[in-house]
């Protein structure tokens, strides 16, 4: 699997609560191909956490730390059984050393395949190794 970007509104819970929460479900992702997304994370995955908003940056790493589950707040089975809401625990890893913009991926040729920039309304995208790589490179993670 690889890595995913999860986008959060940094007002509503950002990377920093994450770290004093210390672990979270990751909740509230309702797109049908966010979900798909979601779904397909295993513990022990990475991701990439996003602020959406006035910052549009990745902001920091972190770590799925429970296979997705039903959400408790919103129950019910998609017709593969899986959960139709699902939601994954997660843990912070790392902060950027460097925050990488969505302005920064835009005008690098590099990231043009990349779902954040092709499919910009879905929060949970899969992250290409060779874009993992540069994400992680340019962010010190």
């Amino acid at each position: 699997m690889p890595t995913l970007l999860l986008k959060t509104e940094p007002g509503e819970y950002s990377f920093d609560d994450l770290v004093r929460d210390k672990r979270t479900a990751w909740s509230g992702v309702s797109n049908p191909g966010a979900l798909i997304n979601l779904r397909l994370a295993r513990e022990g995955d990475e991701v990439f956490v996003y602020h959406t908003g006035e910052e549009r940056s990745i902001v920091g790493l972190a770590r799925v730390v429970a296979d997705p589950y039903e959400d408790p707040k919103r129950a019910g089975r998609a017709p593969d059984g899986r959960p139709k809401f699902a939601v994954a625990d997660l843990a912070p890893v790392k902060r950027a050393k460097t925050s990488l913009s969505l302005a920064e991926m835009k005008a690098d040729g590099r990231f043009a395949e990349f779902g954040l920039l092709k499919q910009s309304r879905l929060s949970v995208v899969p992250v290409p190794a060779a874009i993992e790589s540069l994400i992680r490179a340019h962010c010190g993670l």
